[in-house]
C-alpha cells in the first residue's frame, strides 16, 4: 500500500512528505533573533545571520550579488546545502542523504517539518538515516545530529561523509582546513572592502565557518575541487578513494567534508552530532564547542527552543469541519506571525508598512510588542508628519534598497495597526503616551502624532483631492505613475479615507473615555471624518469606472486600471480599500464583487490585476516587466489577496471570503499540494497567477514566507470567520461561517482570559449569545477579566 505524499504528525505540529521528487522546493524554515535558515525536502538550504546587517556563513561556489530569498529560488547542484553521502564499502554503492547531490531513488524517503526542527528519514541499501536540524533561541548555529542504522541483518562495512558547502567566501582572502584542537573544519576569509571605512566597519565581522564534529573523524577534505576531482558531486572523486586525502584549502574555495569508517553486524545504530555556523576567532569557535556539542548541549537548545516557539501560540485555536484548516490556524499560522513580528524579517530597516503591519499582527500574541514598535515607529516620524519609508531598529542602521525610493503610503498603515491593538488590548492610554522624536527631540503624544500623518495624507493630495504617488505606494514597483510629481494613486486615495475613518474613531472612542483632551479628540475625530468624506467625493468623481476603480492616473493624465486597458484592465487593491474605506456604496459593491468574481478568480485564490503585463508600460513602471503572473504582475500576490478578503468579511460577505481565504492555504487535495509545490506550513507572498495565459504553472508557490499577508490573515480568521473582535470595553460578537457549516467551536484568549466558545445554526433570526448559561442582552460581552475561564454560547441563523 503507497503511503499518502503528505500528512499531519504529532498531533499537527508535524507535516511529513514521503517524497523527494513530487514537490522538489518544498522545504520548511526555523529562526531566532540572530539567524535563519529554509532548507528544501532534498537538502539545498537558504541561510543568514545578523552581523548587524544580513550575511551569509554558507555561499554559492561563485562571486555572488549580495542576494538572500529569492521568489521561487533556483536551487543547482552546487547550491549551498547539507549533505550526507553514504557508501557501502563492499559493493561500491552510493547514495545521499536527504537526497541531493547523488539523487539515488531510494527505498522509504521522510521529510518532517516541525515548529521547532527539520528531519528527515531515509532509508536505502539497507541502511537507516536519520537526520534531524535544530537551532539554539540565542546564538547564531545549526545543531545536527545523524543516525544510521543497519537494517541488513548481515555484516558489512560503510563509509559516512557529511558533506556541508562552505562556496565561495571572498575574492580577497579565503581558506580552509581541519583543525584537530578545534575538533573539526574552520574555513575563514576576509569580505571584501575597497573604502578604508569600510575596513572599520567590517573589522569584527565573522569571517570564519566552522564545521565541528562531536567525533574525531577517520578523514576529512577541505578543497571543493580536490573532493568533487572528476566524479563532480553525483559520485565525487575523493569518495572512490579508502580514505579521503586529509587535503586544505588555500586560496581555493572550502568546504566541509568528513568521513567515517563504519564495521556492523548488521543490526545497531551510531550515533553523530555536528555543528555549524559563523564566528569571529577561534575563541568563540571553542566556546560553542563547549556549550552545544555534546548530548546535553543539544538537548538543552532543543527545549529552551521549544519554549520560544510556543511563546508565540496566539490567541485562537479552532474546531472546524475542515481538519486541515484547523491544523494551519492552529499550529502554523500563529507561527509565521510570530516570525514576523519578533524578528521584524531579520532587517535593519524594515520598510513602515511591513514593520507596523507585521507588528500589528503581534496585538493577537504579544500585544506589548505591537505597543512599542507603535512608539518607536512614531519617534521616526518626520517634522512634516509623514512617516520614513523603513524604520531604523539598531544603532547605525540606514535606509537601504527600496528604502531609498520615495513612497507614499506609510502613514496609512498606523491607525490600521493602533485599531487592532486597541481591540485586542483595549488600551487606549497609549493615545497619551509621550513619544519624543528621534532627530527633532520634540516630544509629542502618540495621539498628536497620529493627528499630524493624517493631515499629512489630506496634504499630500493633488487639486482633485486624489493622493500623489511619487514612485510607489504599496505596490512598490509601481515607480513610474507618479515620478513627474503629478501621478496618483486610486488605492491610496481610498485608503487614505479608509485611515481617516479608523482614526476618527478611535479618537471618538478616546473622547468618550477621557483620555488626554477629550474635547480636542472629539474635534479632531470630525475633521478627519469631514476630510475621509471629501477624499472619497474625490474618488468617485475621478476614479470610478462604472463598475470598479481605477489604479490610478498617470503623470501624463492617464488613468489606467480601466475597462479599456488590454493589459492591467482590473486591479484587485482599489476594490477592496474603497469597500473598506466607505467610498463604494451598496450598488457599486455589487458591481466590484461581480467583476472581480469575473476577472480575477483563479483555482489558486484571486490575482493582484489582470490581464497581466506582456511588456514595459513606461507610465506604470517595472512591475509591468516582471514575467506575467509573477509577483506583483499579476500574481496571486497574497497579501492583496487578504485585503480584498478583509474587505469582504467587513461587508458582510462571508461565504465569499472564506471560499477565498480557504484558496489561500495548499491543499486540501494532493494535486492542488504538486500544482503549488508548497507544505502548508506557510503561506508565502505569492501563486503565480496568469491563470488563463499560463496554466501549467499557474498556482506555483514562491516559497517565500516573508509576507505582510499573515498578520491580516490571522485577522479574518479571529474578527470574520470566528466574528471575536474586541472593542474598547469587551468583545464583539458576529460570526461569519460558511453557509455549509453546521457549527465549529472555538478557543479565545482575551485580555488574559479564556473563552471556551460554541458556534451553532439553528432556526432563529438573530444571533443569540449566552455567557456561562446566561443570554446577554446584545451581542458584546463586557465585563471580562484576566484569569476568568468562561463558557461562550453562540447561536446563529441558519
Amino acid at each position: 500500500m503507497s503511503r499518502p505524499l503528505l500528512t499531519p504528525a504529532d498531533d499537527g505540529n508535524r507535516y511529513d512528505l514521503t517524497s523527494p521528487t513530487a514537490m522538489p522546493r518544498a522545504g520548511g524554515f526555523l529562526w531566532n533573533r540572530k539567524m535563519m535558515i529554509q532548507v528544501t525536502c532534498r537538502g539545498y538550504a537558504v541561510a543568514q545571520f545578523m552581523q548587524p546587517e544580513p550575511a551569509k556563513y554558507a555561499h554559492a561556489p561563485n562571486l555572488e550579488a549580495k542576494t538572500f530569498m529569492q521568489p521561487e529560488q533556483n536551487y543547482y547542484a552546487h547550491h549551498p546545502g547539507r549533505f550526507f553521502y553514504i557508501k557501502d564499502e563492499d559493493t561500491g554503492e552510493l547514495f545521499s542523504a536527504p537526497y541531493e547531490p547523488v539523487r539515488a531513488p531510494v527505498d522509504q524517503f521522510t521529510f518532517s517539518v516541525g515548529k521547532n526542527d527539520l528531519a528527515w528519514t531515509v532509508e536505502h541499501l539497507g541502511v537507516r538515516v536519520e537526520l534531524t536540524l535544530s537551532i539554539p533561541t540565542a546564538d547564531v548555529v545549526e545543531l545536527w545530529s545523524l543516525r544510521v542504522t543497519d537494517l541488513s541483518g548481515r555484516a558489512r562495512r560503510l563509509s559516512v561523509y557529511p558533506y556541508f558547502p562552505i562556496g565561495y567566501m571572498s575574492w580577497m582572502n579565503q581558506s580552509g582546513e581541519y583543525r584537530p584542537d578545534l575538533g573539526g573544519v574552520v574555513a575563514s576569509c576576509v569580505t571584501p572592502y575597497q573604502k578604508v571605512a569600510d575596513y572599520f566597519k567590517q573589522k569584527d565581522f565573522k569571517d570564519k565557518t566552522y564545521f565541528l564534529c562531536e567525533q574525531a573523524p577517520d578523514a576529512w577534505e577541505v578543497q571543493q575541487a580536490a573532493f568533487e576531482g572528476e566524479g563532480g558531486l553525483h559520485r565525487p572523486s575523493a569518495i572512490d578513494a579508502a580514505l579521503l586525502a586529509n587535503g586544505d584549502a588555500r586560496y581555493e574555495t572550502p568546504a566541509a567534508v568528513v568521513q567515517y569508517r563504519l564495521a556492523l553486524d548488521g543490526h545497531g545504530a551510531h550515533d553523530y552530532r555536528f555543528i555549524f555556523g559563523p564566528a569571529f576567532d577561534d575563541a568563540e569557535i571553542a566556546a560553542m564547542r563547549a556549550r552545544y556539542l555534546h548530548a546535553d548541549g543539544f538537548a538543552a537548545a532543543r527545549a529552551d527552543y521549544a519554549d520560544y516557539i510556543a511563546g508565540g501560540a496566539g490567541c485562537l485555536q479552532i474546531e472546524t469541519p475542515d481538519p486541515d484548516l484547523d491544523n494551519f490556524v492552529n499550529h502554523w499560522l500563529p507561527r509565521q506571525v510570530f516570525y514576523h513580528g519578533d524578528v521584524n524579517r531579520l532587517s535593519t530597516d524594515p520598510q513602515t508598512r511591513n514593520y507596523l503591519q507585521d507588528n500589528m499582527g503581534m496585538s493577537f500574541i504579544k500585544p506589548a510588542v505591537m505597543r512599542a514598535a507603535l512608539l518607536h515607529a512614531l519617534a521616526q516620524q518626520e517634522a512634516s508628519g509623514a512617516m520614513p519609508d523603513g524604520i531604523l531598529l539598531v544603532e547605525g542602521a540606514e535606509l537601504k534598497y527600496i528604502n531609498q525610493v520615495p513612497h507614499t503610503d506609510h502613514c496609512v498603515w498606523l491607525p490600521i495597526a493602533l485599531k487592532v491593538y486597541l481591540d485586542e488590548t483595549g488600551d487606549y492610554d497609549v493615545l497619551a503616551a509621550p513619544v519624543t522624536g528621534k532627530d527633532s527631540g520634540v516630544t509629542l503624544s502618540v495621539a498628536e502624532r497620529m493627528h499630524a500623518a493624517m493631515d499629512w495624507l489630506l496634504q499630500a493630495r493633488d487639486h482633485r483631492g486624489l493622493s500623489y504617488i511619487a514612485q510607489g505606494d504599496w505596490c512598490d514597483p509601481m515607480n513610474m505613475v507618479g515620478y513627474k510629481g503629478k501621478g496618483v494613486s486610486g488605492w491610496l486615495t481610498v485608503a487614505t479615507a479608509y485611515a481617516l475613518n479608523l482614526w476618527s474613531d478611535i479618537c471618538d472612542k478616546g473622547a468618550d473615555i477621557g483620555i488626554g483632551t477629550g474635547d480636542d479628540l472629539a474635534a479632531r475625530a470630525g475633521h478627519f471624518r469631514a476630510g475621509a468624506q471629501a477624499v472619497n467625493r474625490a474618488a468617485n468623481e475621478h476614479l470610478w469606472d462604472g463598475d470598479w476603480y481605477a489604479r490610478g492616473i498617470t503623470d501624463d493624465n492617464v488613468a489606467f486600471g480601466v475597462a479599456r486597458d488590454v493589459e492591467g484592465r482590473i486591479y484587485l487593491n482599489p476594490q477592496a480599500w474603497a469597500m473598506l474605506g466607505g467610498a463604494a456604496n451598496a450598488g457599486q459593491r455589487a458591481s466590484i464583487v461581480e467583476q472581480v468574481r469575473q476577472q480575477l478568480h483563479t483555482p489558486y485564490g484571486v490575482a493582484m490585476f489582470a490581464p497581466p503585463y506582456s511588456a514595459m508600460r513606461d507610465d506604470v513602471g517595472r512591475v509591468t516587466q516582471k514575467h506575467p503572473g509573477s509577483a506583483e504582475n499579476g500574481a496571486v500576490y497574497n497579501h492583496a489577496s487578504i485585503f480584498y478578503i478583509y474587505s469582504l468579511y467587513a461587508v458582510g460577505e462571508g461565504d465569499r471570503a472564506y471560499e477565498l481565504l480557504r484558496q489561500m492555504l495548499p491543499g486540501p487535495s494532493e494535486d492542488d499540494y504538486l500544482q503549488r509545490g508548497q507544505l502548508p506550513v506557510f503561506i508565502p507572498n505569492y501563486y503565480r497567477g496568469a491563470y488563463h495565459q499560463y496554466p501549467r504553472t499557474a498556482g506555483r508557490s514562491s516559497q517565500l514566507f516573508n509576507t505582510g499577508t499573515v498578520s491580516w490573515v490571522y485577522r479574518c480568521f479571529v474578527e470574520g470567520l470566528c466574528g471575536l473582535q474586541g472593542d474598547v470595553d469587551g468583545l464583539r460578537v458576529a460570526p461569519q461561517l460558511p453557509q455549509h457549516w453546521p457549527g465549529i467551536r472555538v478557543v479565545r484568549q482575551f485580555r488574559g482570559a479564556t473563552l471556551n466558545v460554541v458556534i451553532q445554526r439553528d432556526d432563529i433570526h438573530e444571533i443569540v449569545v449566552k455567557l456561562d448559561g446566561k443570554r446577554l442582552p446584545d451581542t458584546k460581552v463586557t465585563g471580562i477579566v484576566a484569569g476568568g475561564v468562561h463558557a461562550l454560547e453562540v447561536t446563529i441563523p441558519r
